[in-house]
């Protein structure tokens, strides 16, 4: 979904209402073992976040959480997206993807910054149900990719040695 990408009727209620039907029919009748994840975009068109879209997911939440998928997959490495506390009034409803690294920046997170994001989303979610991504793709336009193949590299490094401390740290496998 991507708000930027529609004019708005100004009634966000009927908006993303209809946004869940279309999803819940759009996946209704998918039972083959495939594990269905939203995105919630927040702008990938430029690497200014000051134009880009800002705001906590408070307000779409509960709509988000009417649709028939396991795995909400938003994006929190940057102040943009507000904070995690959003889900203090949704506790371990569903899985998350939770958005660790930024696309629109070259600068590489450090696994401290990543194990950091994941400490706060435990405050709401059950390990298991925490997966990490990076806040959009790294390639979302391919003529114009954010980062070049180089830093995006860099980046998931860093999202996987986090990801083996942390298994270590909690003793998953």
């Amino acid at each position: 979904m991507c708000g930027a990408l529609s004019e708005s009727s100004g009634d966000m209620d009927a908006e993303m209402r209809w946004a869940s039907r279309l999803v819940n029919s759009t996946v209704q009748g998918l039972e083959n073992g495939t594990k269905l994840g939203l995105h919630v975009c927040r702008g990938n068109w430029s690497r200014k976040d000051e134009i880009l879209l800002r705001g906590d997911y408070d307000p779409m939440l509960v709509y988000l959480l009417l649709m028939q998928v396991e795995q909400l997959v938003l994006e929190f490495a940057t102040p943009r997206a507000g904070e995690l506390s959003v889900f203090d009034r949704y506790p371990n409803v569903r899985e998350l993807g939770l958005g660790v690294l930024n696309p629109r920046s070259d600068e590489v997170e450090t696994a401290e910054f990543v194990k950091g994001k994941v400490r706060e989303a435990l405050e709401f979610f059950e390990p298991q149900k925490i997966y990490l991504n990076p806040d959009c793709g790294f390639g979302t336009f391919a003529e114009r990719p954010l980062n070049p193949p180089k830093v995006a590299y860099q980046k998931l490094q860093v999202m996987v040695r986090a990801a083996e401390d942390l298994r270590k740290e909690f003793g998953a496998n």
